[in-house]
């Protein structure tokens, strides 16, 4: 049964599908199931295996409902003695403690430019568990030889790739094209998807200057605020791999604690100062 879960969860990631995976880690006297025991709950409400049956698996599949929503693990506690458990014909005088932790999918970064900051980004970013793409208007560096690791490259017109890529709550947008006109048009178009991250490198000029076209243009402030720019944490890189690292951290932040960095919107209030 546990080879055929762990199949399952691979099958989930590899689809952008998030689940539950409860396992029994401990157990205290007579209990109606073992010890490692596994379920998993698919984000559509199924389940597969089981840790015991009746009111502790209602409970522990409620309970996946807000673990898959706040991608955050917890620790559930039965006691099998409690009266409440012997309305559903559990009680064998034992104790029983799950971990309940969430089943994420892959997360997929699209790079927009293929120069020598992208080639940086894609091999970090594969090396802390994304998956990449990339996006250039340029074969010559958009290609299979200089990004062995990707999953996709996307090598003719930009607007062909925006047609073509659908960003999720899954899906990280690294703009860092070869000039301004490029950058600005990327991020016109990712501002208006739902992808989890975006961000986009340049000066405070530049950031200023194409954050206020894109606001004439009837694109909301919020969607532009919400964009980290200059993208990367703070950490005084220079070279490529540097900037690359920078820029791999702040997803993972993202993805890990939610972090909502608040450079945009300082440089929109500085702007109007």
């Amino acid at each position: 049964m546990d080879a055929d879960i762990f199949e399952e969860i691979q099958r989930l990631r590899r689809a952008g599908r998030k689940a539950v995976l409860a396992t029994i880690v401990q157990i205290k006297g007579s209990v109606p199931s073992f010890q490692t025991a596994k379920m998993l709950v698919r984000d559509d409400g199924s389940t597969l295996g089981s840790v015991g049956g009746g009111c502790v698996e209602a409970d522990v599949w409620a309970a996946a409902q807000d673990v898959i929503r706040e991608e955050k693990s917890r620790v559930m506690h039965f006691d099998l003695t409690e009266e409440s458990m012997a309305e559903g014909g559990l009680i064998c005088g034992g104790k029983v403690e799950i971990f309940v932790e969430p089943v994420l999918p892959i997360p997929e970064m699209v790079i927009f430019g293929a120069g020598h900051i992208s080639t940086q980004v894609s091999k970090i970013a594969v090396v802390a568990g994304f998956r990449t793409t990339i996006v250039d208007n340029r074969p010559v560096y958009a290609n299979a030889e200089r990004f062995p690791e990707a999953e996709a490259i996307h090598s003719n017109s930009f607007e062909e790739a925006f047609e073509a890529i659908v960003p999720t709550e899954n899906t990280y947008l690294v703009i860092v094209t070869r000039g301004h006109q490029e950058d600005e048009n990327v991020l016109r178009w990712a501002a208006r998807t739902n992808a989890r991250y975006i961000g986009m490198i340049g000066s405070k000029r530049k950031i200023r200057t194409i954050a206020d076209n894109l606001i004439k243009e009837g694109i909301d402030r919020e969607r532009i605020e919400r964009v980290h720019m200059p993208i990367g944490l703070d950490i005084g890189a220079v070279t490529p791999e540097e900037i690359a690292v920078a820029i791999i951290a702040e997803a993972i932040q993202i993805r890990r604690v939610g972090f909502k960095h608040p450079m945009s919107k300082k440089l929109f209030q500085d702007s109007r100062s």
